[in-house]
């Protein structure tokens, strides 16, 4: 039986209740990816050339520092990633949260929220972060979705 994490990096909340609602339905455990500077509105505002998110998501190499750790990765099998599209791919966020282990001969099955994109290229874009782990495109889970519908899904994957 595999051991599992869901790790998410949540800008407004959405996220985090999708999260929540998986790793019940998964009977995962539960890690928030904290950045160690809190975006504000202001940072978020993706219209803005300028905000902060904006700037990020130009820069390739941007890697925001999180704050936390999960203390014990490695006896995680089967990590749920989840986060929020941007700009068609995961935020750097998450691949600051990717590098900071080893993730070899983990499963890393992404879950996202979206505004109306797919994944796009959040797969590629997380591979280079955590070599020797298997990263899967998930599912994008908009609208709430019930514990049961989850509890659907993650049976449905092979782990």
């Amino acid at each position: 039986m595999s051991k599992a994490l869901v790790a998410y990096f949540s800008a407004s909340g959405v996220t985090a209740k999708v999260a929540s609602n998986l790793a019940e339905a998964a009977g995962a455990d539960l890690f928030e990816i904290k950045p160690e500077v809190p975006y504000t509105k202001e940072d978020l505002n993706w219209q803005d050339k300028n905000s902060r998110s904006s700037v990020e998501m130009r820069d390739t190499a941007s890697r925001p520092a999180v704050t936390g750790k999960v203390e014990n990765m490695g006896d995680y099998d089967v990590i749920f990633l989840g986060f929020p599209i941007w700009w068609y791919v995961a935020p750097h966020i998450t691949n600051s949260f990717l590098e900071e282990y080893d993730m070899s001969g983990k499963k890393i099955i992404l879950f996202a929220t979206s505004g109306g994109s797919g994944f796009g290229k959040s797969v590629a874009g997380l591979q280079d972060s955590c070599p020797g782990a298997t990263v899967m495109e998930g599912k994008i889970l908009n609208g709430g979705p019930s514990i049961d519908a989850l509890k659907e899904w993650v049976e449905s994957l092979t782990l």
